[in-house]
């Protein structure tokens, strides 16, 4: 992961998937499940499109929200004693740390510590400029799976996504900006970030390295 969560630990458990789907039907609403259960599908399919690891794309996909629902004194308290860097937005918005204080949850309740699973689940609300592949899917994933709507903006999205994963990165980003100022929201440094090396690396026209 970008910041301190340690990736050296023993192999996760084989029947994983079911502890980790009892736990979350515990812990988030049956609403929130189904979203993660499409999530999931969807990081599988993009992951099966671009040739990357679907194995690790199902478990990002599926562990994304962990922390969703965990109040904002508890993602904040996790946060620092993770020795994460907090912005001025996290700090007013500590929502926005639940990709982040997943992946804690993630590697401490799960013992999962692949760190290309764990920096997938960090960066699936904000993304990050020059994120791995599986990131991406695991974004666009969260983004575009089949409950959130079926505009022609989103369809023409989803099949974008399935053929050029950085265009769609910062198209999906430019789509969830005009979204956060319409409603006047904060709007967190590392998206726009994240959106402008996405664009400009298109403009560049460089191969992706999976």
């Amino acid at each position: 992961m970008s910041q301190s969560l340690n990736p050296l630990a023993p192999p996760t458990h084989p029947d994983q998937r079911e502890i980790i789907l009892n736990w979350l039907k515990a812990n988030v609403p049956d609403t929130r499940v189904r979203h993660i259960l499409r999530v999931e599908e969807m990081a599988i399919e993009l992951a099966n499109c671009h040739g990357l690891d679907a194995g690790k794309a199902a478990k990002a996909g599926l562990m994304h929200d962990l922390a969703k629902f965990f109040k904002p004194l508890r993602l904040l308290q996790m946060a620092q004693k993770e020795g994460l860097t907090l912005d001025s937005v996290d700090i007013a918005n500590p929502h926005l740390l639940h990709a982040e204080v997943g992946a804690i949850v993630a590697r401490d309740q799960f013992g999962v510590f692949d760190p290309d699973i764990l920096q997938a689940i960090c960066d699936h609300t904000l993304g990050s400029p020059g994120m791995s592949a599986l990131s991406c899917v695991v974004y666009l994933a969260d983004g575009l799976e089949p409950g959130r709507g079926d505009t022609p903006e989103l369809e023409e999205l989803r099949h974008l996504s399935r053929q050029d994963l950085d265009q769609a990165i910062w198209r999906l980003a430019d789509y969830s900006l005009r979204h956060l100022l319409d409603a006047r929201h904060l709007i967190h440094p590392r998206t726009v970030l994240t959106r402008n090396w996405f664009l400009q690396k298109g403009f560049k026209r460089s191969p992706r390295k999976h």
